[in-house]
């Protein structure tokens, strides 16, 4: 779990060295802060992903847009029916109802920090998404609480002709 210390006028700092480290050397996930710890504004995490690695299927959310901002390497991201490339540096807003993905590009790993808003409780999600990749829970599971996480799963054929190659 991750540690966080309210400041005296209320704010919110959480440690990278603190966060809660989820997934792989491949895929690693540091939880920052969910929606119950900022009051529904927001919820936040931060993806690193070596070369090529992907990130999260093609989905979308009802009630959050979801932000990405591109801290080191590349992402290559879904928006819709395009496929883009976002660098160090640039920032994307996915609005809600928009189908997304994102993967590191194969010449590069990616470090993102992902802010979803208004904050949905998704640290339970990732802990999920975690068990499922080791092995230790049903990807059923994941489908099951697609509501609970307001992450819907969706097909996508750009994605997938994108992904192909790698």
């Amino acid at each position: 779990m991750s540690l966080i210390t309210p400041d005296a006028q209320g704010g919110i700092l959480v440690r990278d060295a603190e966060a809660e480290m989820l997934g792989s050397a491949d895929s690693a996930i540091r939880l920052f802060a969910d929606a119950s710890t900022t009051g529904g504004a927001l919820s936040a995490q931060r993806v690193t992903l070596t070369a090529g690695t992907d990130g999260a299927s093609p989905h979308h959310h009802t009630g959050s847009a979801e932000l990405f901002f591109v801290l080191g390497g590349r992402l290559q991201a879904l928006t819709g029916d395009s496929v883009i490339t976002a660098d160090e540096g640039d920032f994307l807003l996915v609005p809600p109802g928009l189908p997304h993905a994102f993967a590191a590009e194969p010449d590069a790993g990616a470090d993102v920090l992902i802010i979803i808003t208004p904050g949905v409780e998704r640290f339970d999600y990732f802990r999920l998404l975690d068990r499922v990749r080791k092995g230790t829970a049903d990807p059923q599971e994941l489908l099951d609480s697609q509501e609970r996480f307001d992450n819907f799963f969706v097909e996508s054929a750009a994605w997938r002709r994108a992904r192909q190659r790698y």
